[in-house]
Parts: structure tokens; sequence; C-alpha cells
């Protein structure tokens, strides 16, 4: 176990970006902001990021913190760390177990027909999952037997 108050801050990132590297679990002792009593989880870091800094009128700068982004073991989610909250850690040689969600994707909606009517009608109710197969995906002829009632 590493304490972070007794080592650079380069070295418990170079510690971490080798976990990340190595896909190896790493266990913290983090201590949220506000709180007296530190927690322990379990994490498998995924993104190690920096927060944007604001430097407001009267030249106070704030932000420009590092952030564990990582899979919480006990949560079986993603969570957000500050590295100046976590009070010590530990790297182990467990491998991932953890799957990390997918990124949410922006699809664009695509232009809408300005100049035919049906094509319009069509165009709005594709749009809507339950109306989506309003349209047949076969051209229907009387004599098909499986329509009957």
């Amino acid at each position: 176990m590493r304490h972070t108050a007794k080592q650079a801050q380069h070295r418990t990132l170079t510690d971490l970006y080798r976990a990340l590297d190595k896909q190896h679990a790493v266990t913290i002792t983090y201590l949220k902001p506000g709180e007296t009593q530190p927690m322990v989880r379990t994490i498998e870091i995924h993104e190690l990021r920096t927060t944007a800094v604001k430097i407001s009128k009267n030249g106070e700068v704030s932000g420009g913190d590092i952030m564990v982004i990582a899979m919480c073991r006990l949560r079986g989610e993603a969570r957000e760390f500050h590295l100046s909250g976590i009070v010590s850690y530990t790297v182990h040689r467990i491998g991932y177990v953890l799957e990390r969600p997918a990124n949410t994707t922006y699809e664009p909606t695509p232009q809408a027909p300005t100049d035919d009517e049906t094509a319009i009608v069509h165009f709005e109710l594709e749009r809507d999952p339950d109306d989506a197969d309003y349209r047949p995906r076969r051209k229907l002829t009387q004599t098909d037997a499986g329509l009957a009632a």
C-alpha cells in the first residue's frame, strides 16, 4: 500500500498510468470532498483526465484537478475520483473484470423532405418507433390468401 502523502504526485500518476496500461485493478482509499471518513474501493481505471482551468476576473484560478475515471467494482458502474482525494492505493496483478459501458453516439436526424406530402408523412412515421411498421414490407395484392380474415 502506497500513501500519496508520502510521495510526489508524479509518482502516484506514474503508478496509476502503469495500472491503466497493463489493465490491473487498483484498490484505493478515497476521501470525498467534505467528508471525514475515507472509503475503500477497488477500481478499474479507464482514463486519467485534467479538469478545465477557470480564471476569474479577480485572478483566482480554479480547476485543473486530475480526475481518475474508472469502473468501481462495488457499484459496478463508472465513477470519477479526484486524485487529490486518494489517500492510499495498491496496484494488484488481477486484471479487469467489469465491462465499460459503450459511449453514446449522436446520430443526426436526416433532413425531412419538403416537396412531397407522402414523403413527409412517411418520414414522420419512420421517426416514431411505434409506427415504423406502418408501410408494408412487400407489395400487397388482392389475391394474397394470407391476408384473409
